[in-house]
């Protein structure tokens, strides 16, 4: 099997990876990201391109480096990490009882002489309920949100607020797993 490098920090992404039973080694990417697009799509395949890249370089050939970025997006605006509660509680309120969209942009290095890149996005719309504002402080005291596109994690207590979902529930979660394993599956083999 050819080594496999996940190009994020994220526990989660580690989670799935590992839940699928796949070894791999964890390089995170440092640069800073650059947004160069403006469709929410566009905008995760080159965030997820420019941290596979950037750890392709860092590795042996042979490598397998997998390269992720997810941003959620309602009525065509990004919502990103809320870093405050109060970014968080503004956040919550616009998704409360809408139906927003989660696209999570992975890209697929084999590193070596015929190196190959493949770049992807899935998109999953998740519906939430109505909450009221007491509802939405409690979680956003939690902490949990802070550090999640969207303002919050579809796995742990915020499923309470989910209606429904159209799509990959891991893809919401920050890695299309299923989606990921096939365009994985022939090229693994070292």
């Amino acid at each position: 099997m050819k080594p496999i490098v996940l190009a994020s920090g994220s526990p989660r992404r580690r989670e799935l990876l590992a839940q699928i039973g796949l070894e791999f080694k964890v390089i995170p990417a440092k640069k800073e990201e650059e947004i160069r697009y403006s469709r929410p799509d566009q905008i995760v395949e080159d965030l997820s391109r420019q941290k596979a890249m950037e750890v392709a370089g860092q590795v042996a050939p042979g490598t397998i480096v997998i390269g992720s970025d997810t941003v959620v997006a309602l009525d065509g605006q990004i919502l990103g990490k809320p870093g405050t509660k109060e970014k968080a509680c503004e956040m919550l309120t616009l998704l409360a009882g809408r139906t927003h969209q989660v696209y999570t942009g992975v890209t697929v290095i084999v590193t070596g002489e015929n190196e190959e890149t493949i770049t992807f996005c899935e998109k999953t719309d998740v519906r939430i309920y109505p909450m009221t504002q007491e509802e939405i402080c409690r979680y956003v005291e939690t902490g949990d949100p802070l550090d999640k596109a969207g303002a919050y994690g579809i796995q742990g207590t915020f499923a309470a607020y989910v209606e429904g979902i159209s799509g990959s529930f891991y893809n919401v979660m920050g890695l299309p797993i299923g989606q990921l394993y096939q365009r994985l599956k022939g090229r693994m083999e070292g």
